[in-house]
């Protein structure tokens, strides 16, 4: 998808612990159980990209990583409410 532009996904808070949202579309799924920590960002359920401001163990894709950021520098930037956040191979 990204091969083909950026992707905006509208975020929630979820669980005081990461943002998730829905991508629109399903991708194949490979889950596997593995722990996701701040800046982490993964695909839940083939549909869901979520970005992670705690830890949690799930059965998750795992796509990347936010570097040299703090779950509390993460929750500040994204504060309490809704955010959109842009994907992009760039």
């Amino acid at each position: 998808m990204l091969l083909e532009g950026p992707v905006a996904i509208q975020m929630s808070g979820y669980g005081d612990m990461e943002k998730v949202g829905p991508l629109g579309k399903s991708l194949p799924a490979n889950d596997e159980s593995i722990t996701a920590g701040p800046g982490g960002l993964i695909l839940y359920q083939g549909n869901s990209p979520v970005i992670y401001y705690d830890t949690n163990t799930w059965n998750f894709i795992r796509l990347g990583k936010i570097d040299g950021v703090t779950g509390q520098e993460l929750l500040a930037a994204f504060g309490r409410g809704d955010v959109t956040v842009t994907l992009s191979l760039s």
